[in-house]
């Protein structure tokens, strides 16, 4: 489903992520961790091609896309939940996930995609009609991820969710994380929430200063010495 081989970038004459290898199998929830600083975002946004690589490759359902523009992703059937979550503020939560329907170039009606979405977050149905900007942090969230699901992606590929969440939030919001995957979208979630996002992950990788220290299964991770001395 997504393939990173060698991937290096830069931020100028600073190296990011060095010799960056790793995949996603269809159907998998696989969880990239690390500190702050490792490369997480950094590697969101190469693989969202929104910065240039230096070195390597990345593929997407087959398609070399290490060049791709991003607007172009969306077209292969890719959604994405930035970190922050990056709503329109001014406009309505209704149009927020129409934007992300539209991005995508999906086949399906508006409506009958948008009631699929109000039923796994009835709690953004009540405020359809706000400008996204008054919701609360945790129903911001939920709207981030009814855009990139909307058009029924293949692929969510989601940065840092649970930032700025109550633990309470954050068990629910992973709660419906790991029910998407199980309906049939495959998951890369990066986060640094590591023991939460371990425990509905099939896979993990651990990044340290650009570069994958550790990958294993998820349980395998979660038991790991080394992961917490890295990390933990």
């Amino acid at each position: 489903m997504l393939k990173l081989e060698k991937v290096d970038t830069d931020y100028g004459v600073v190296a990011m992520l060095r010799d960056v290898t790793l995949e996603v199998r269809p159907g998998e929830l696989v969880c990239i961790l690390g500190p702050n600083g490792a490369g997480k975002t950094t590697t969101f946004r190469a693989i969202a091609g929104l910065l240039p690589l230096t070195g390597g490759r990345i593929e997407i359902l087959g398609h070399d896309v290490s060049k791709v523009r991003t607007e172009a992703l969306s077209g292969l059937g890719v959604g994405f939940v930035p970190e922050g979550r990056r709503l329109f503020a001014e406009i309505s939560v209704r149009d927020n996930i129409r934007l992300g329907f539209e991005a995508q170039k999906a086949p399906d009606r508006f409506e009958d995609r948008l009631d699929e979405m109000l039923a796994i977050f009835p709690r953004i149905g009540e405020r359809i009609a706000q400008r996204a900007g008054t919701l609360s942090g945790g129903e911001q969230a939920m709207v981030a991820l009814a855009r990139a699901l909307v058009g029924s992606p293949k692929l969510i590929v989601m940065d840092e969710p649970s930032l700025g969440l109550s633990p309470k939030l954050i068990d629910e919001y992973f709660d419906t994380v790991a029910e998407i995957n199980r309906n049939g979208t495959t998951v890369l979630l990066i986060e640094q929430n590591a023991e939460t996002a371990l425990s509905i992950a099939h896979r993990g990788i651990m990044l340290v200063k650009g570069r994958v220290v550790v990958s294993g299964q998820a349980s395998d991770l979660l038991a790991s010495d080394e992961l917490r001395h890295l990390y933990l």
